[in-house]
């Protein structure tokens, strides 16, 4: 039987969606706040698009998002995506001929074609470490500070990485860079309501993150953190009535010139972002952090019998992976086949090749239950025979 938490969600039910960790899944209360804001705007379109209104409504937005994140309201603004949040950034940044951007080996694959997209146009070159694996706090700091040489300008990491689902330990990566002038831009399309954030703390230049994966707002909602002293650097993809010149004065809107060229792009539908908080209120009526040390322990029990049929242990540990989410090994096949026929039987997972090599990556959410696991492992078995 599926999870009593299911009845929340707007999933087929003929499915077993094991893959939460692609797009996330919004619940239906969420569904209808976001739905609700739609109709505001609709109602009276000039009003509400007015920036004195919109403004009130993003400041509390950010908010109540910031003490989610250990952020300050002022130092976040509205994104579409973590890519798209990512790609201001890399492409913000004044790189020259033979600046090195260090990187690793887990990276997700669209970044690292926005990444060679920046290095082609600058002369930037990229430099990928190997990871060390199985992965340690230590093992990973030290094989990142002894591949930052002079020429370093940037590192760009995840923070859980997509192909292998692991928790990369940064705050040590993030404090050696500032130390030595590095910047640090961090992907964190995976760790909003996955793992605890204190972004202060953390104190990276950049973290972008999803709000529609982990915390269930609807899709098109992630932010951007920047940095108070780094806020001046970035350029939006899009100059409109929100810019000014001076970077360091207020935004001609109130607010910063960082927080109106961000929020005042032309005509958008901001909706989506505005159901943020009725997200949050969603994870905090049903005590999530609850749900999701069960979804922890379930998918640690699933991942078990999936070793069971392929005789594979996952690459990461409970300790070293992310929390409702693994990457598991599967034996040489056709991946793109086996995730048709995975989906064909009812089970929506991906399957995928990371470094020559097929996986599966399970995520676990409080929508699903033990059948749904063993659904998973009955068809693979059926499928890797």
């Amino acid at each position: 039987m599926p999870s009593e938490l299911a009845r929340h969600f707007l999933l087929d039910p003929a499915f077993s969606f094991l893959n939460h960790g692609s797009y996330g899944a919004c619940p239906g209360p969420v569904m209808e706040d976001y739905r609700r804001w739609q109709e505001r705007l609709e109602r009276q379109p000039v009003a509400f698009l007015e920036p004195a209104h919109l403004a009130e409504r993003f400041a509390e937005v950010c908010r109540v998002l910031g003490a989610e994140l250990g952020a300050d309201a002022d130092d976040l603004v509205w994104i579409t995506n973590a890519t798209a949040g990512l790609n201001v950034v890399a492409r913000s940044l004044a790189l020259k001929p033979g600046d090195e951007v260090l990187t690793t080996d887990h990276e997700y694959a669209a970044l690292a074609k926005t990444w060679a997209f920046v290095a082609a146009r600058t002369g930037a070159v990229i430099r990928t470490v190997d990871v060390p694996m199985p992965l340690a706090a230590a093992s990973f700091a030290d094989a990142l500070r002894t591949a930052m040489t002079e020429r370093t300008r940037v590192i760009f990491l995840s923070h859980i990485t997509s192909p292998t689902a692991l928790v990369f330990p940064i705050a040590p990566v993030i404090a050696e860079a500032r130390s030595r002038g590095i910047v640090t831009v961090i992907d964190g399309a995976h760790a909003p309501g996955q793992i605890p954030l204190d972004l202060t703390s953390l104190a990276a230049d950049y973290y972008v993150g999803n709000c529609h994966k982990w915390l269930f707002a609807p899709k098109g909602t992630a932010f951007l953190h920047a940095r108070r002293d780094r806020q001046s650097v970035l350029m939006p993809a899009v100059i409109s009535h929100g810019w000014s010149e001076d970077r360091d004065a207020p935004g001609p809107f109130g607010g910063t010139a960082f927080q109106n060229a961000f929020r005042f792009q032309g005509t958008r539908d901001p909706a989506a972002w505005l159901a943020v908080p009725a997200a949050l209120g969603f994870r905090a009526e049903h005590d999530w952090s609850t749900v999701a040390a069960a979804c922890h322990r379930l998918a640690w029990e699933i991942a078990g019998e999936v070793a069971g049929v392929t005789g594979l242990a996952p690459v990461a540990t409970p300790e070293t992976s992310a929390p409702q989410m693994i990457a598991l090994p599967l034996p040489m096949c056709d991946t793109g086949a086996l995730h048709r026929e995975l989906r064909a039987a009812g089970v929506e997972i991906p399957c995928y090749l990371w470094q020559g090599r097929p996986f599966t990556r399970l995520s676990v959410q409080g929508y699903n239950g033990p059948d749904d696991g063993a659904r998973l492992v009955a068809e693979l078995a059926r499928l890797l025979r």
